[in-house]
């Protein structure tokens, strides 16, 4: 069986994946300049159409990362979160087959690595917190704790429990919230302990699905794995 192929066409007469020879051949023969690339996932050859993008996205949000900090990370994170469910809808609940998907993106100088995962009945908060878990597990499982790592989301939610010290509160109490019960206690707790891990992490939020392309990556990037859920 032959292996797909996705030929990314970053420069020529339109700019897309394309997934035959032929279709990426009219947008690059002949044009001066044409600049495309063969992959065999969809998920990298859109990665390398993107990286100029995202490498701008990370400049803007570096500046807000900057202006609080002395050095630019080295390695640059984009995280999110989403959930087709009815808990989306007020007066509405989630339900067991609901699908739910996390995704990020690292941007490093030896390149970029991408992940996401599907889960069914979770909540978009819940999703936002695995994808700062899966992304601090692969960093530290390639021994970077001690690079210079800022992290880019969307999610307050998350943000703010890490940057306002929500979650030395919570695990003052016995991982639970001052008015009760602390939903996602098992990955908080999953978090913290990763988060202990590293000595140089800054973060910075961005609007949702507006003009950051790594934001806009990864969301792109979870609904995809949603959509090939069954």
């Amino acid at each position: 069986m032959t292996e797909q192929k996705f030929y990314a066409v970053k420069k020529g007469r339109k700019i897309g994946v394309f997934r035959t020879w032929a279709e990426c051949q009219k947008q690059v023969q002949g044009f001066s300049g044409a600049k495309f690339k063969s992959f065999t996932s969809e998920t990298e050859a859109k990665t390398y159409i993107n990286e100029k993008a995202i490498s701008q996205s990370e400049s803007k949000v570096n500046g807000e990362i900057n202006s609080k900090n002395s050095s630019k990370p080295n390695i640059i994170v984009f995280t999110d979160g989403g959930s087709r469910n009815h808990g989306n809808t007020a007066g509405n609940h989630v339900k067991e087959n609901d699908k739910a998907a996390w995704a990020y993106l690292i941007n490093g100088q030896t390149g970029q690595h991408s992940d996401s995962g599907g889960e069914y009945g979770a909540t978009n908060n819940r999703m936002e917190i695995m994808a700062f878990i899966e992304s601090l597990q692969w960093l530290s499982e390639k021994h970077l704790e001690n690079e210079s790592i800022g992290f880019i989301s969307d999610s307050k939610y998350v943000l703010n429990a890490i940057q306002k010290g929500w979650i030395k509160g919570w695990k003052k109490r016995g991982w639970k919230r001052s008015a009760g019960e602390l939903k996602n206690a098992e990955l908080w707790k999953q978090l913290d302990q990763l988060l202990q891990l590293f000595t140089n992490l800054q973060f910075a939020w961005t609007k949702g699905h507006a003009n950051n392309k790594g934001n806009i990556f990864v969301d792109e990037l979870l609904n995809k794995t949603m959509d090939e859920m069954n």
